[in-house]
């Protein structure tokens, strides 16, 4: 070994034992986030979140959050450095939500990413903020297994993935075919006059109800649809069967109980979800399950999936609850990954993707 290549390599060593430092930038929907990351500790985590401004619309408004992104972006990322008492100049490298999610607000972050990277010099890669939800429990539970599984739920996606190497292969195993199950919740939120977001309140009604007091169907689980799609999921019939069920007690002029409703509709969706996810760690032989995305903050699903995994031998990873919905630590310890891994910085003129597949990690 040279000289030049031994100090190298010494430089390099030295840099993974202080552990490789990360901004990440998060803006795909309704939080404008931005985290530092260094090796495997979150040293600063400033999110500032929209919702307010969409909850009288039921919904998020992609104008209205963009624009919300944009007067955020600087002073959520100055926040994230002035925490954790660094500068540019202390940052490796720079990652940002690339896709999926709506594309006014990816724009927002990425643009602002770009002008950084651009001003300091740093490399800069667009990740997938899907793939953020897994890399994220490293945080708190360390590295992952090999091969392991990740159940990843929120508002949008509904996801189960394979996870060879997180910075460099990622293959779906099941995914929804219509509604997700955040979309379905909050879809019959709305019809028991919830404001938005409906699933927190869903969750605290089901907590007081009767699980079994109506029938909710589980999508795909039984007969050829099952067989068809053995790791796929569809909460378009749930969300249909307990429209109709409310709306024919409405039109006998019954009082709805509120909490059975949330009740049934918690546990036929938190029963999907863990036995599909279950029975595709067995079939992957991995005796890990990663669970991320907003909707894993869900206390009917938290409390499935760890009775499933400790009936069944494995062991179920769900980050604590600021770590589930979407937020700059995510990205920029997928961002940690990446680099560690040698992967290559994105194009400076890459772009976003809305609709990102889930086996695509980085742009």
């Amino acid at each position: 070994m040279s000289e030049r290549t031994a100090l190298d390599a010494a430089e390099h060593t030295a840099g993974r034992s202080r552990g490789t430092t990360v901004l990440g930038i998060e803006s795909t929907c309704d939080e404008t986030a931005a985290a530092i990351v260094r090796g495997r500790t979150l040293v600063s985590n400033v999110v500032a979140s929209s919702m307010e401004q969409h909850a009288r619309y039921g919904g998020v408004i992609p104008e209205i959050a963009s624009r919300a992104h944009a007067e955020a972006f600087v002073p959520v990322v100055s926040k994230a450095l002035e925490d954790a008492d660094m500068t540019l100049d202390d940052i490796d490298a720079i990652a940002v939500s690339a896709g999926p999610g709506l594309a006014g607000c990816l724009a927002v972050g990425v643009s602002g990413a770009k002008a950084l990277a651009a001003a300091s010099g740093k490399p800069l890669y667009g990740i997938n903020h899907v793939i953020g939800h897994i890399a994220v429990t490293q945080l708190q539970f360390g590295d992952f297994p090999d091969d392991v599984l990740a159940l990843i739920v929120s508002g949008g996606h509904t996801s189960l993935l394979h996870v060879q190497d997180v910075a460099r292969h990622v293959d779906v195993v099941g995914t929804t075919l219509d509604d997700a199950a955040g979309e379905c919740f909050d879809k019959i939120a709305r019809l028991l006059g919830f404001p938005y977001p409906g699933g927190p309140h869903i969750d605290r009604h089901a907590q007081h109800g009767d699980s079994h007091a109506i029938h909710v169907p589980q999508g795909l689980t039984q007969g050829k649809s099952a067989a068809k799609h053995p790791y796929d999921f569809s909460f378009s019939g749930v969300k249909t069967a307990v429209a109709r069920w409310v709306e024919e007690q409405q039109g006998l002029g019954r009082e709805i109980p509120i909490d059975d409703v949330c009740a049934s509709l918690a546990d036929s969706v938190a029963s999907v979800l863990a036995r599909k996810a279950i029975a595709g760690c067995r079939q992957y032989g991995s005796d890990t399950l990663i669970v991320g995305g907003g909707f894993s903050a869900n206390s009917q699903l938290r409390s499935r999936l760890v009775e499933e995994g400790e009936r069944n031998g494995i062991s179920i990873r769900i980050p604590r609850i600021a770590l589930c919905t979407d937020n700059g630590a995510m990205v920029a310890m997928l961002g940690v990954n990446l680099v560690d891994a040698g992967i290559c910085p994105s194009a400076p003129d890459f772009g976003i993707d809305s609709a990102m597949p889930m086996d695509r990690i980085v742009m």
